[in-house]
């Protein structure tokens, strides 16, 4: 399978800095309209045969534009949805987005029984996410080209760890701007390959914002 991970684009609480991870979830900025607007120009190269979306309405509204285009149907699906935030929820202070940085990274280093304050560890993310990607194969054939709208955090971090041909810290020195896409060839059984490695907005530089704090979009520094 052939598989395009997508971060939403741009929503308040990333040019705030906030982690913002609760649902229904932030709308998305003019800007972040914008980005996700660019969408279906910049993927025009590709045959997408499904679009799936996570339950935060951020990604319905960043994959709209090309559902429109292609004349699919998005499916929601749980379990690529952002990596929760916990007791950190909605704080933007530098100790806090350290915290959360610090441990959801920590998960590539192999500390999965590491929690997140009042949330969830390593172990539980992988497996939610993991099983997602797995009925997503499963609904179709080895050759599909499937396109999810996810997170920041959560693409970041499942990559890093599921992406044979990358470094251990690839994901956590590389940025994954709105609507960065990460193109990944392989299946749950097989594991996976990342093919290109988008990290900014698909639409351009005239599309980043480099104003905004954006923590699960930076590197880690």
């Amino acid at each position: 399978m052939r598989l395009l991970l997508i971060r939403h684009g741009q929503t308040p609480a990333n040019v705030r800095g906030e982690l913002e991870t609760a649902r229904p979830g932030p709308p998305l900025t003019k800007l972040g309209e914008e980005q996700a607007a660019a969408i279906p120009t910049a993927l025009a190269h590709e045959t997408i045969d499904a679009i799936y979306v996570s339950p935060l309405s951020r990604t319905h509204l960043t994959a709209a534009p090309l559902a429109r285009a292609l004349n699919l149907e998005p499916m929601v699906i749980e379990g690529i949805e952002e990596i929760e935030a916990g007791e950190l929820e909605g704080r933007a202070d530098k100790e806090a987005v350290w915290a959360y940085l610090e441990t959801v990274f920590g998960w590539l280093s192999g500390d999965l029984d590491r929690a997140m304050p009042g949330g969830p560890d390593g172990a539980r993310f992988f497996e939610r996410f993991d099983g997602a990607l797995r009925s997503i194969a499963e609904r179709h054939p080895e050759d599909a080209t499937v396109a999810v709208v996810s997170h920041g955090g959560a693409i970041r971090v499942w990559t890093g760890a599921r992406g044979k041909n990358l470094g251990e810290d690839f994901t956590s020195r590389t940025i994954l701007d709105n609507t960065g896409v990460v193109v990944l060839i392989g299946s749950p059984d097989d594991g996976w390959i990342v093919e290109t490695w988008g990290g900014e907005p698909v639409g351009g530089e005239a599309l980043h914002d480099d104003r905004a704090k954006d923590p699960t979009g930076e590197q880690t520094r």
